[in-house]
């Protein structure tokens, strides 16, 4: 009974009459990049908030690390609030922004793996076990509680461990994002690709007209050497990415100097959300109305949901269907991560454009910078690249203290 219990505890009042309705208001409501008006458009905003994978405490999971804790009620808020947002990286990089969550089933098997992915066990690439105890390489013990810089840095070291979906996480560092660096990242060759020679020599100028394979041709011959003027087109594939912005916008509060240029973030296409919250509260914000924050709230505890791999997992509880939470933004911690992902190439240079136009260019307070290239008096920059181990993950988590110690170690591998 417990278990029935639990798995409908936050679908009590299943349709929009719940504790908070949405406000009865003209004004646009932005959810993740999309506009909708509350009241023409109340069902298809309900059905793009219940589409969104809700992670929250969980109960009864198998201890974290064997003898660890086996619940994250009370400490496990932000890092359930990590797995939203890359959860919701993940579903635009596998099934698209504009899928929607049927609660009759029927969902693609696309879908049921983004959930494998994230179940409570130690196995699941992104469980709150594995997060756990990488978290302790980035100074965190287990059952700690954690701010939102500190989640996107173990998100991006576990994603090295995620063949499937090949995504590149890239976090900013000082309130900055380096073009160059995220295209370095992102062309990285495919996980698994093999480099095929190309006919070229280089440093040779193109003759008029010429295309790169042609002048290679023309040049070179059947040379069989590597061709670094079709280097990005054929030897490199875009890695779908998720950008997270480490912020800090105020204090104690946030500066109301940054509100417009915050809310400016979820209109982009590629918003993905943001990370914050309250003190010791943290949310997953994905829109706003008015001078309300949108979010869904981690801190309900339901039963750890048990499948077997290569199964369809009972996804009830993965979902809200409760109205939309909201906070006044005057409350946001100023300590954030905005998110946003770009599944390819053009997709990111269109989020560079926007950024420049609607966020930078019309704020005399920037929230952050976005440059061109590598600062020359930082460290040179290199990809995070997956260490050479053996290993499913599970057994990687257990000695991640030791392999990722601090950035700066975990660069020096990969060199």
């Amino acid at each position: 009974m417990e278990a029935v219990l639990a798995k409908y505890e936050n679908q009590i009042n299943v349709f929009s009459e719940f504790l908070e309705d949405l406000p009865d208001t003209d004004e646009p409501v932005w959810v993740l990049g999309e506009c909708y008006n509350v009241k023409t458009e109340k069902t298809k905003l309900l059905s793009d908030v219940h589409s969104r994978l809700w992670f929250t405490y969980r109960k009864k999971f198998s201890p974290i690390g064997g003898t660890g804790p086996s619940s994250d009620t009370g400490w496990g808020c932000m890092l359930r609030c990590g797995q939203m947002i890359l959860a919701q990286a993940l579903v635009c990089s596998q099934l698209g922004r504009a899928w929607r969550w049927r609660a009759e089933g029927g969902q693609p098997e696309e879908y049921h793996r983004i959930l494998h992915c994230f179940l409570d066990k130690k196995d699941s690439c992104y469980s709150v076990h594995q997060m756990a105890q990488m978290g302790v390489g980035e100074g965190k013990s287990v059952g700690e509680w954690y701010g939102p810089n500190t989640v996107a840095q173990v998100l991006k070291k576990l994603a090295l461990f995620d063949d499937w979906n090949s995504l590149a996480v890239y976090v900013s560092m000082d309130n900055t994002v380096v073009i160059e660096d995220i295209k370095k990242q992102c062309r990285q060759a495919s996980r698994g690709s093999r480099l095929r020679p190309r006919p070229c020599g280089w440093g040779e100028p193109f003759a008029s007209g010429e295309t790169p394979e042609q002048a290679c041709l023309h040049t070179h011959g059947n040379r069989a050497t590597m061709c670094p003027h079709s280097q990005s087109q054929s030897r490199f594939d875009w890695r779908p990415l998720l950008l997270v912005i480490p912020l800090r916008l105020g204090i104690n509060h946030i500066n109301p100097v940054y509100i417009q240029a915050l809310k400016e973030c979820f209109k982009i296409p590629q918003s993905c959300g943001v990370l914050g919250g309250k003190p010791n509260l943290a949310y997953y914000f994905i829109g706003f109305v008015g001078e309300e924050l949108i979010y869904l709230d981690p801190h309900t505890t339901q039963s750890a949901v048990e499948s077997e791999a290569g199964s369809g997992v009972d996804d009830q509880s993965y979902h809200c269907l409760r109205s939309p939470r909201r906070m006044k933004i005057t409350n946001l911690d100023p300590s954030v991560a905005l998110g946003f992902f770009c599944k390819s190439e053009d997709d990111f240079d269109s989020w560079c454009n926007l950024v420049q136009q609607e966020i930078q260019m019309k704020r005399n307070l920037r929230m952050f910078e976005l440059v061109e290239n590598h600062p020359p008096h930082w460290p040179p920059f290199v990809p995070p690249t997956k260490p050479e181990v053996q290993t499913t993950g599970a057994e990687f988590i257990e000695s991640s203290d030791k392999l990722f110690e601090s950035e700066e170690e975990f660069e020096i591998l990969n060199v």
